[in-house]
């Protein structure tokens, strides 16, 4: 893999959400059947979601994050054991990825809707996926939503289903899609028509991930997953490509 380290990210989120314990919690409770042993995580920020899902061991963890600084944390982050010994930190995007590559999943958390031709990346990545493996996308949900905050960060969108639908390569399936976080949906929505803040404080991150995520994880299935402030789709490929 040939690094490049000439990207800086403006956001300024990664850091006021790492300590979402409660959100971290619900999302990777809902994705992890489908991690693999072979995982390559895309837009891998400051390790924080690699974190979050090393309760098991894997063969090989790869995470590839554009800006350099952020890989710098993530190694700083694996000196200090924070994460396990199979992860690797590199600098760049998919599109430094050999070809040769395979990788069991694929995840994109929080990371898809930063990419400008969405539809391209997914087909790009399709071709290091094992057969039968899965593509996993978590990303803010409904344009309707979209805020002053969500450009701020570099969001060029925020996704319903028929959008995912739209940019499926065809050798894929969808195997799971859902809505998380009806109570934060709720909230965001208050927050575009009346607040209108173009970035959350430290305390509303801490009352949401504290009361509104923990009331979600009980009020989702009542709704049928079919309301929430995040969207999350599996995507599997067929054994036959």
């Amino acid at each position: 893999m040939t690094e490049s380290s000439t990207f800086i990210y403006s956001g300024t989120e990664l850091d006021l959400f790492a300590t979402a314990k409660h959100w971290k919690s619900y999302w990777t409770q809902v994705i992890d059947p489908y991690l693999g042993q072979h995982v390559l995580e895309l837009g891998a920020g400051i390790g924080t979601n690699a974190q979050a899902l090393q309760h098991r061991p894997y063969a090989r963890w790869l995470s590839v994050e554009p800006d350099a600084a952020m890989v710098q944390l993530m190694k700083r982050g694996m000196a200090q054991g924070l994460l396990s010994p199979s992860h690797e930190a590199v600098c760049g995007t998919s599109l430094n990825l050999s070809r040769d590559e395979r990788f069991d999943t694929i995840l994109y958390l929080d990371v898809l809707e930063h990419i400008e031709d969405d539809r391209a990346e997914l087909q790009r990545v399709t071709g290091l996926l094992q057969p039968g493996g899965h593509i996993v996308v978590l990303a803010p949900a409904h344009n309707f939503l979209y805020t002053p905050f969500d450009r701020k960060i570099g969001h060029f969108r925020r996704y319903d289903k028929a959008m995912l639908r739209a940019i499926v390569p065809t050798e894929l399936r969808i195997r799971r899609m859902q809505y998380l976080d009806s109570v934060g949906m709720l909230a965001s929505l208050a927050n575009k028509l009346l607040l209108r803040s173009d970035s959350p404080s430290p305390g509303q991150v801490r009352f949401w991930d504290s009361v509104m995520v923990r009331t979600s994880r009980l009020a989702d299935p009542l709704t049928g997953f079919q309301l929430g402030k995040s969207i999350v789709c599996v995507l599997q490929k067929s054994l036959t490509v």
